[in-house]
C-alpha cells in the first residue's frame, strides 16, 4: 500500500492505495501551527482506524500548495513509515508537456490532477477542482496541459460576503427550492449554489468557445458534490482524481 498526501489550504486529504485501488481516505484540517510529531500521531491513527499499519506502507507522495506544512509532512510520514516520501515539485518525473509562461509555476495539486486526468479520462479535458479556490486546467488532445483559470471558491467566497456585510449571516450550503429566493438565507444560498454553476457553466462555454471544440469536463475538489449537479453541462464528478494523479506519479518515479 502507498500513501497520497494532499496538503491544501482547508483540508488534508490522506489516502490508501492497493494497486490501482483506493482502500480509504480521509480529510483532517490544515493547521500551519502543528508539529510533525502531531501529523504523525493522527495519520497512525488513521491507518488504525481503517485496519492497515504504518509498516504496511511501501511509500508515500505528497501535493502540497500550503509550503510551511511540506517539510513538515515530509517528516511526520518518515517517522511513520522510515522510508521517505516522493514530494511533486522539481526534481520529480511527472511526463508533462506544460505550454504555461512559467512552467514551473503551475500548483502541485493542478500537476496532479491533469496526470490523472490524462491517465483516466479521453482527451481534450477540462478539469474543474474545486477548493479554497476554484481552478480550471485545460488538456488538449495532445496531452499538453495549456492554461486554465483560477477564482475565488465556494466557501471563500461565502466568507467574505458574510464578514464584510455586517447584516449577512454565516450559512450552510443547502440549495433552495427556487433560484428566486424568498429569504435572506436561501437568497444566499442561491448565489452562492446556482451562482457558481452558473459560473462554471458559463467559463466552460467560453473555453470551448476558444478551443473551438467540445471538451469532456471532470471535477474534483471537496466542494464540487455541492455544485455539480447544479450545472447545465454534463460534468463527471471525481472526488478522488488528485489523489488517483499522486498514485501514478508515484509508480512513474519509482521505476
Amino acid at each position: 500500500m502507498i500513501l497520497a498526501i494532499d496538503i491544501g489550504n482547508s483540508n488534508i486529504v490522506i489516502g490508501g492505495f492497493e494497486n490501482d485501488s483506493i482502500e480509504f481516505t480521509a480529510r483532517v484540517a490544515t493547521d500551519v501551527r502543528r508539529t510533525e510529531e502531531q501529523y504523525a500521531v493522527e495519520i497512525h491513527q488513521i491507518l488504525h482506524l481503517y485496519g492497515y499499519s504504518a509498516e504496511e506502507m511501501e511509500g508515500s507522495i505528497i501535493s502540497s500548495v500550503v509550503p510551511p506544512l511540506t517539510s513538515v509532512m515530509k517528516m511526520a510520514l518518515r517517522t511513520i513509515t522510515g522510508k521517505k516520501p516522493l514530494v511533486v515539485g522539481p526534481g520529480l518525473k511527472t511526463g508533462l508537456n506544460i505550454k504555461l509562461d512559467n512552467p514551473t509555476s503551475l500548483g502541485a495539486d493542478r500537476v496532479a490532477d491533469t496526470v490523472a486526468a490524462i491517465h483516466d479520462y479521453q482527451l481534450p479535458l477540462m478539469v474543474v477542482d474545486m477548493g479554497t479556490a476554484t481552478t480550471m486546467s485545460v488538456i488538449n488532445e495532445k496531452e499538453e496541459f495549456i492554461g486554465g483559470a483560477i477564482m475565488p471558491g465556494l466557501r471563500l467566497s461565502l466568507e467574505a460576503l458574510s464578514s464584510k456585510a455586517s447584516l449577512l449571516p454565516h450559512i450552510d450550503l443547502i440549495p433552495p427550492k427556487s433560484v428566486i429566493a424568498k429569504n435572506t438565507t436561501d437568497a444566499m444560498d442561491s448565489g452562492m449554489i446556482y451562482g457558481t454553476a452558473s459560473m462554471i457553466d458559463g467559463m466552460i462555454d467560453r473555453i470551448q468557445e476558444e478551443m473551438g471544440r467540445e471538451l469532456a469536463v471532470v471535477a474534483t475538489g471537496g466542494l464540487a458534490k455541492n455544485v455539480v449537479p447544479y450545472c447545465k453541462h454534463k460534468i463527471t464528478h471525481d472526488p478522488n482524481l488528485l489523489l488517483k494523479g499522486l498514485r501514478v506519479l508515484y509508480y512513474k518515479n519509482m521505476k
